[in-house]
């Protein structure tokens, strides 16, 4: 943390950098304003800021630097949970370059008194022309923040001298050490330098290894994305070619039945043709039979008239009973005596039962089925080998009471 006590104050100094030149210049009673979260800034909301805290002289001459990092939140205030020591590492840095007064106390990620806190600093950047230290060195020359500068008192202070050495021994006593400092200052720029190109190659290496991870997951998520899309259209063209195929099987099978159904048809064509002039011969013979029998029965019709209004043969049966008015007499089981007109001989003798049943209002069937019962009143059911019962009923006299299945079965088969 940086304090506010009042006999640093005008001696140190925070600066925040952007691409290797100096974007914000504050106090350190300021910056301690904003780590107490008094203020914030707006422009700085989700910002990891690179930031460096100068401490100077009272010449305005740079003693010491610390190159620290610290995130702004996104109401641009500063992080409260950071917590560097910055001013006790700055009395514990290692020398640095020498920036006007000697060479300056410096603390860095490669070069840091505390190895804890390694990860929070970051490395200045010494390559010409993006040289931090160098536009440190003029933000500090040009003293926009108005630090007073105090002139060092000379006093009088009287020194014991020497005895005088001769001039040119003297003047090499007095470069050797100068050269010697000069080259420690050299060496000293020299290591530095080394170390923060190899931590800002450390840090491009690991943003570059970052970069390359992130792009190859992404390559590796737009492979598996064109992979899904290969298969699924490999899938896709495969069920087209199943379903081409099925149409093509489906085409040619309805080419081969059109085929096969037009030669049936024509066969069939053929075939029809054949049978139809079979039927139309067959019908032309049909015709031709059935006006012969037209006219056979035509003729039958007029010899059978002819046979029922011709007279009787004289001195014949038939011409005595229809002289004499002779009437005949014929008896029937349900009947009884039936009188028979000249009329009616003939169609009595062609068939009596049928002439009895007439008369009694019934078929010839069922005049028969009752006359059959009439006969012979026992029981007709018959068994799964063929044998009848032939139990004794009660007769049925009168043929329109006959009930069949009934009247001629006994109780026990009664339907």
């Amino acid at each position: 943390m940086v304090s506010a006590d009042q006999a640093t104050d005008g001696y140190s100094a925070v600066f925040f950098m952007e691409e290797g030149r100096i974007a914000r210049q504050m106090r350190a009673s300021e910056f301690g304003a904003f780590l107490d979260g008094y203020v914030g800034l707006s422009d700085l909301a989700e910002t990891d800021v690179k930031a460096v805290l100068i401490e100077l002289g009272g010449d305005l001459l740079v003693r010491s630097l610390v190159f620290f990092r610290i995130w702004f939140d996104d109401e641009g205030r500063a992080d409260t949970s950071w917590n560097i020591p910055i001013e006790a590492l700055a009395k514990d840095g290692a020398k640095g370059p020498d920036m006007g007064a000697g060479p300056i106390r410096l603390v860095c990620r490669s070069q840091c008194p505390d190895p804890t806190f390694a990860k929070e600093l970051w490395d200045p950047d010494m390559t010409p022309g993006n040289n931090h230290f160098q536009a440190i060195r003029k933000a500090v020359e040009s003293n926009t923040l108005r630090f007073q500068k105090i002139e060092p008192v000379q006093e009088d202070i009287p020194v014991l001298k020497a005895r005088e050495e001769p001039a040119g021994e003297k003047e090499d006593d007095g470069a050797a050490p100068a050269d010697r400092g000069r080259l420690a200052r050299l060496i000293r720029e020299q290591r530095l330098r080394i170390k923060t190109l190899q931590s800002v190659h450390r840090d491009s290496l690991a943003d570059l290894q970052r970069e390359h991870r992130n792009e190859m997951q992404f390559l590796r998520s737009e492979m598996a994305d064109l992979q899904q899309k290969y298969e699924r259209q490999r899938l896709a063209s495969e069920q087209l070619k199943q379903r081409l195929s099925e149409r093509n099987e489906q085409y040619l099978s309805m080419q081969e039945q059109i085929g096969s159904a037009d030669e049936d048809k024509k066969r069939d064509d053929a075939n029809a043709g054949a049978e139809l002039v079979l039927l139309r011969e067959q019908l032309e013979r049909k015709q031709r039979e059935l006006e012969m029998r037209d006219e056979k029965i035509v003729s039958l019709e007029e010899e059978n008239n002819e046979l029922r209004h011709r007279e009787p043969q004289e001195s014949s049966i038939l011409d005595h009973l229809r002289k004499q008015s002779v009437f005949l007499v014929a008896y029937h089981a349900g009947v009884g005596h039936l009188t028979l007109p000249y009329e009616d001989i003939e169609a009595y003798f062609t068939n009596p039962v049928a002439y009895a049943s007439d008369r009694c209002g019934m078929n010839e069937p069922a005049y028969r089925e009752w006359l059959e019962h009439y006969e012979n009143p026992v029981c007709c059911h018959k068994d799964g080998d063929g044998n009848q019962c032939a139990e004794p009923i009660m007769r049925v006299s009168q043929p329109a009471e006959f009930r069949p299945g009934v009247d001629d079965h006994c109780e026990q088969h009664q339907a």
